[in-house]
């Protein structure tokens, strides 16, 4: 069985193109549609990574990542920012909030599962 992989992301396109590229490559998919549902989802699921939506429709993902950098136990969760959110600065803003990394939308396909592969090694 592949790494846990969490994607948090309240479109169901987008979230149905990760999930088929992901459990293509024998990754363990899990969706959550909100920030507060994801947050649910590391308690119970303890996903190896989190790809992160940044505009949710309750609290964002920068809030997200907050959360989950305040708890010791998730310090070193990986969580990479997926998002439309592509002007200059957003970046810094993502991984000043706690993501270790930053992709914008439209998501390459390839790009994803070769940080996926070089994370989870």
């Amino acid at each position: 069985m592949g790494a846990t992989v969490l994607y948090i992301e309240d479109n169901p396109d987008n979230m149905l193109l990760v999930r088929r590229a992901l459990e293509s490559k024998g990754y363990v998919f899990i969706w959550a549609p909100t920030g507060l549902k994801g947050l649910e989802e590391i308690e119970t699921k303890k996903p190896n990574i989190v790809l992160l939506d940044i505009n949710l429709p309750d609290i964002d993902g920068y809030e997200v990542a907050r959360r989950l950098r305040a708890e010791e136990k998730y310090k070193t969760l990986p969580i990479i920012a997926i998002t439309a959110n592509a002007l200059k600065g957003d970046a810094d803003k993502a991984l000043a909030a706690g993501c270790s990394q930053y992709m914008s939308k439209p998501i390459n396909i390839r790009d994803l599962w070769e940080r996926l592969s070089e994370i989870l090694k």
